[in-house]
């Protein structure tokens, strides 16, 4: 172990007030082997770049990557695990929610021959209800729509051995939904629960609006059930129209027929939604073939401090 080397890849976002306690937590609980921590600036806007660069150059262990906007959570991780050089790679959250002291747990287990380490966080007294709530829900959902089963709680704190590493930097895709990934890839998997504190400083950058995005592109990434469920609504609706054309020719010739216009916009309205919700679904799927086919770098690296090079970095442009 002393040979081996784990990098921490951090993705952060406006959180210039919890690098320091962060890089002071990592430091007291990890004694017991070598590692170094990858910042990865995803477009912050307030201080993180200057604290960061500050930090790279005054110690050897820390590092960042400064991206030139904010691609997302997903594709700054990937940025990190693209660039680590680690023989393992921790993907943690900069906010301090994900428990420093987790990390030599993770290690250990790694160790024994595992070659990803996932965690499941446990709801705890301060979660509030709604949360909850809409995370069990978003499991079940995702669940029932994919064919890559995720257990509740698992979170995007984790690790992956060097082997992993390099599959998931042949990762070509927009749309990212990494812990699918984990799952996907097969390899030996060991779980780890913990229980999540609360964040050091600032606010939540995840928005109920991020947390669909998020869900979305995990259900359409790992499965094609939503386009069965369509061709099954658009049957059903089809089944329907044909139950109200019977209705209403025995209406007619038992002469009761139906005066106004109520039923008629009801029934025009209903199967209005049911095609344009079939059209959407085959939509996002075939904007995400556009998007692929384009080849676009998937994010662009501004400036960095861990001497990569363009060579070895995948899916990148950096200046």
């Amino acid at each position: 172990m002393n040979n081996l080397l784990v990098t921490i890849v951090v993705p952060i976002y406006n959180e210039s007030g919890n690098i320091i306690p962060l890089i002071n937590e990592l430091d007291k609980h990890c004694k017991g082997f070598q590692y170094e921590v990858l910042f990865v600036n995803d477009g912050s806007t307030d201080h993180t770049e200057s604290i960061l660069n500050q930090l790279s150059f005054a110690t050897d262990h820390v590092h960042h990557l400064h991206l030139v906007r904010n691609y997302g959570h997903q594709m700054a991780l990937k940025a990190g695990i693209d660039a680590a050089r680690g023989d393992a790679v921790i993907c943690m959250d900069g906010d301090l929610q994900h428990p420093p002291y987790l990390v030599p747990i993770l290690v250990n287990e790694w160790q024994k021959g595992y070659n990803i380490v996932v965690t499941h966080r446990i709801d705890s007294d301060h979660t509030p209800l709604y949360k909850k709530v809409s995370s069990r829900w978003f499991y079940k959902f995702m669940n029932w729509l994919s064919d890559t089963k995720l257990k509740y709680g698992e979170a995007d704190f984790r690790l992956i051995d060097r082997k992993v590493a390099d599959i998931f930097k042949q990762i070509s895709e927009p749309d990212l939904f990494l812990r699918g990934f984990t799952r996907w890839v097969g390899f030996k998997v060991s779980e780890v629960k913990y229980k999540a504190e609360e964040r050091f400083t600032g606010t939540s950058k995840y928005s109920f609006r991020k947390m669909m995005t998020l869900a979305i592109n995990g259900i359409l990434s790992f499965s094609t059930k939503p386009l069965y469920l369509s061709i099954y609504a658009g049957l059903i609706s089809s089944l329907i129209s044909i139950l109200v054309l019977i209705y209403a020719m025995i209406s007619y010739f038992s002469g009761h027929v139906v005066a106004g216009w109520t039923s008629t916009l009801i029934i025009i309205a209903f199967f209005c939604g049911i095609q344009l919700t079939i059209l959407g679904i085959a939509g996002l799927y075939i904007g995400r073939i556009f998007i692929q086919t384009k080849n676009r770098p998937l994010y662009i690296i501004g400036s960095n401090s861990y001497r990569i090079h363009e060579k070895e970095t995948i899916g990148t442009t950096q200046f």
